[in-house]
């Protein structure tokens, strides 16, 4: 008996040991993240402010630690005007409301059989729908609804869009996703996750954005479905509660132009969400962490702004907002397309497709600073030369 407490003692120590210096390393990312300054980029004096919001936020209707209430409050604190909530398989979630002065809008997202699908949007009922049913089944229920359906998540490993035919049919595509990030951060935790929970300890905002570290399989696979069809880029909050809403809402957003959506929006709740919905499923919507900077005043000129569209040869400048100092911010370019000398604009060297992104140096996991997307527009096609050219 004395040599089984022995055992169990000397499991426990070394249990507790672990969890002190898993604690320890932690711990070493706490300090520098208390010095880690937000924004990277001031914004400009006199800059107009754009409509922005969470897209993809879960609520205890499904697997979210906070109701709808509580996530309206965080998304006060945040300074958001509206939060997209997409509880799981939610087929009646309530009508769009204003709670604590931020709209909540309705959405769903749908388990199907191949993977998980955001929607938002619906003009009517979802008929037909229900868990596990067949992808291609559930995107066609929301088209007619009227809605806008998004592959959620649609690369992430626990979790991937597996039905081909029915991910060229989607319109929309979670490009950078929160709950992705996690989760390949638990899959390498001592050079991700562990940083990220220290620095969260000091700073809950930096610990948010030291998880935004993307890999190129989403983007590449993004770049693969739009070659065939315009597509619509999201960024996805996809928050539960953990980290904080409020954390991770203060990281990134969901940004409506102003031509669109105007600032303050109507106080008439489903009049207030038919404009939110019409703007994300636009494709002129932009996402932004930030964190590192408000994008009011961002603009890809040079092609046609309602199709999103330009032709081999055009060239797409990059206006960028607010007031970055050199070396801050850089220009990225995926596809039909080659950033000029300038580092500004962008020749559009073949048909197909053009995903242009502005990143900026972040603070990083010490004292030191990563490059982070910050700025991401949805891609612009890119068509033939007219005739003539």
């Amino acid at each position: 008996m004395s040599r089984v407490r022995t055992a169990v003692a000397k499991g426990l120590r070394a249990v507790l040991g672990l969890m002190l210096l898993l604690l320890g390393i932690a711990g070493i990312f706490a300090l520098p993240a208390s010095f880690a300054s937000y924004p990277v980029v001031p914004s400009k004096e006199g800059a107009p402010r754009w409509v922005r919001g969470a897209y993809h936020v879960h609520t205890t209707r499904s697997d979210g630690r906070g109701t709808p209430g509580e996530v309206a409050r965080a998304a006060r604190e945040a300074g958001l005007d509206f939060v997209v909530l997409t509880d799981h398989n939610d087929f009646k979630p309530p009508a769009p409301a204003w709670v604590d002065g931020v709209l909540l809008v309705p959405g769903v997202e749908i388990s199907t059989s191949s993977g998980h699908l955001a929607a938002f949007g619906m003009e009517r009922p979802l008929e037909g729908v229900r868990q596990w049913m067949p992808p291609g089944d559930a995107v066609k229920a929301v088209a007619a609804a009227g809605g806008t359906a998004v592959l959620a998540h649609p690369v992430q490993q626990r979790n991937p869009w597996k039905d081909e035919a029915s991910a060229r049919e989607a319109p929309g595509f979670e490009l950078y996703s929160a709950d992705t990030f996690f989760r390949q951060a638990v899959s390498n935790p001592v050079s991700r996750l562990l940083p990220a929970v220290g620095a969260y300890l000091g700073n809950p905002g930096h610990g948010v954005m030291l998880l935004a570290t993307p890999t190129p399989e989403p983007g590449a696979r993004f770049l693969e479905l739009s070659r065939e069809r315009p597509r619509i880029a999201f960024c996805a909050h996809d928050a539960h509660g953990l980290p904080s809403y409020e954390a991770v809402f203060e990281s990134m957003a969901m940004y409506l132009l102003p031509e669109q959506v105007p600032s303050p929006l109507p106080k008439d709740a489903s009049q207030a969400a038919a404009l939110v919905t019409r703007a994300l499923g636009s494709g002129r919507a932009l996402c932004a962490f930030r964190a590192l900077g408000e994008p009011a005043g961002f603009a890809l000129e040079g092609m046609d702004p309602e199709r999103r569209e330009a032709r081999v040869g055009d060239v797409l400048e990059v206006r960028l907002p607010g007031n970055p100092e050199e070396g801050t911010v850089r220009v990225e370019v995926w596809g039909d397309g080659r950033l000029r000398p300038d580092g500004r604009s962008v020749e559009l060297t073949g048909e197909g497709v053009v995903q242009v992104e502005v990143w900026a140096r972040a603070p990083g996991r010490f004292f030191g600073t990563e490059w982070r997307p910050w700025i991401v527009p949805s891609p612009v096609r890119v068509l033939p030369r007219g005739p003539g050219i």
